[in-house]
C-alpha cells in the first residue's frame, strides 16, 4: 500500500532528480513513490500521451526525449527490455547522452531467469548464470552491457511481480484460475511494493559506499502455485477446480507459459535483507495477496477471510 511505502521510505536528497525509462507497471510505482516522497522525476512512455509521461522514448523508433529534459538527472531507473537482437536500447540510443549527466545511481531491472533451471535450489547472486530461455539469455546480454558502460550500476535480478491490479486474486475471483500440480515445482516473487522501496533502499546504501553490482530482489517464501491460489480462493471465499497434471496441462499451453514451468529455483534475498538490511514490507504471498486484496476493494463482506 503507497502510504504505508511513503511512511516507511527516507526521499532522496534535495536537488535529486530521478529518471525512469520504461513507465510500465514496476516503473510507474518507483515514480510514485519518489514523487510522493517530494523528490523532482521524469517518467518515459513510448507515447507521451500515455497514462503518467512525462518524455517520450521509445528505441525500436529512435523516438528520443530532448537532450535538455534530462539535464540534472541524477539517478537513473531502466526497466526496458532488451531489443529482439539483444542489444539494449537505452544504452544503444543514449548510453552517450547518459555518460554526460551528473549520474549518481543506475539500476537496470533484470530477470533471476538469467540462473536458468536450478532443479529447485536456492540461487544467491555468487551463482554462475546459466540462461536457457531465449529471452534471459537476451537480458543477461544487455546486464554485460550495462556493466561495460563504466556508469554507478546496481543490476536488480527480480522473479515474478504482482501487485494490486496484477494478482492471482484476479483469476481466482472470475474463475479463470488452474490447478496446476507439478512435482516439487516453486516460483519466487515480489510484491511491487517491495520493489519499490528495495530501490530506494539500495540507492540510499549506494551513497553509503554499499554497492553490489548484482542484487536478487525476491520475497522470502518461494512456493507452489498452488499453495498461493488456495490462499487467494480463502481471501475471496471462491472455491477452485481440480487439480490437473502439469502434463496434462502442458499440451494446452503456450510456448510462453510452458517455458516458466521448465525452470525452478528459489532466490535467495539474503544479500538485500541481511547484508544491506532491507526489511521487507510483505516478506511473503499472504502478506502481499491481502494488501492487494484491500487496495482492490473487495467486497467488505469478504473481509472475514483476512
Amino acid at each position: 500500500m503507497l502510504t504505508e511505502l511513503v511512511k516507511r521510505s527516507t526521499p532522496l536528497p534535495a536537488g535529486s532528480k530521478l529518471l525512469v525509462l520504461g513507465g510500465g507497471f514496476s516503473g510507474q510505482h518507483v515514480a510514485t513513490l519518489v514523487k510522493a516522497l517530494g523528490n523532482t522525476v521524469l517518467c518515459s512512455r513510448r507515447k507521451i500521451n500515455s497514462p503518467g509521461a512525462d518524455l517520450a522514448f521509445d528505441g525500436a523508433t529512435k523516438l528520443l526525449p530532448a537532450q535538455k529534459a534530462l539535464e540534472g538527472v541524477t539517478h537513473l531507473l531502466s526497466c526496458i527490455p532488451p531489443a529482439a537482437d539483444g542489444t539494449d536500447p537505452v544504452l544503444a540510443c543514449l548510453g552517450d547522452q547518459l555518460k554526460t549527466l551528473p549520474l549518481q545511481w543506475v539500476g537496470y531491472l533484470s530477470t533471476t531467469g538469467v540462473y536458468g533451471d536450478c532443479q529447485g535450489h536456492w540461487v544467491t547472486e555468487a551463482d554462475h548464470p546459466q540462461p536457457q530461455q531465449a529471452r534471459s539469455k537476451r537480458r543477461l546480454k544487455c546486464e554485460q552491457a550495462w556493466q561495460a558502460s563504466g556508469l554507478p550500476l546496481q543490476v536488480l535480478r527480480l522473479p515474478g511481480i504482482y501487485g494490486p491490479g496484477r494478482s492471482v486474486l484476479q483469476s481466482v475471483n472470475t474463475g479463470k484460475s488452474k490447478m496446476i500440480y507439478k512435482p516439487n515445482q516453486v516460483f519466487s516473487r515480489l510484491h511491487v511494493d517491495d520493489l519499490a522501496g528495495a530501490i530506494l533502499h539500495m540507492i540510499h546504501c549506494a551513497a553509503n559506499r554499499q554497492r553490489p553490482v548484482l542484487i536478487n530482489v525476491a520475497d522470502d517464501k518461494p512456493t507452489t502455485k498452488i499453495e498461493l491460489l488456495r490462499f487467494a480462493a480463502k481471501l475471496l471465499g471462491k472455491s477452485l477446480p481440480e487439480i490437473e497434471s502439469f502434463e496434462a496441462a502442458a499440451t494446452h499451453m503456450s510456448s510462453m507459459a510452458l517455458s516458466f514451468w521448465q525452470e525452478n529455483r528459489r532466490v535467495s534475498n539474503q544479500l538485500l535483507c541481511k547484508e544491506l538490511g532491507y526489511s521487507l514490507i510483505h516478506p511473503d504471498y499472504h502478506s502481499g495477496l491481502r494488501d492487494c486484496f484491500l487496495v482492490e476493494g473487495f467486497k467488505a463482506s469478504q473481509t472475514n477471510h483476512l
